[in-house]
């Protein structure tokens, strides 16, 4: 086989390896329960931030 075949082959082997990960990574953070918010985050709501008269 050609060198050049050869680099493009474990090219090709490396990019599908870094994709499985990437697709194993995802599924196990959406399968992670998600932690409930409480009540310590601020209010985006604009009336909030705006000081009472």
């Amino acid at each position: 086989m050609h060198p050049s075949m050869l680099m493009d082959l474990a090219d090709d082997r490396t990019r599908e390896r870094i994709a499985e990960a990437d697709r194993r990574r995802l599924l196990t953070r959406a399968r992670r329960p998600r932690k409930k918010v409480t009540g310590t985050l601020a209010s985006c709501e604009v009336s909030v931030a705006v000081p009472a008269r």
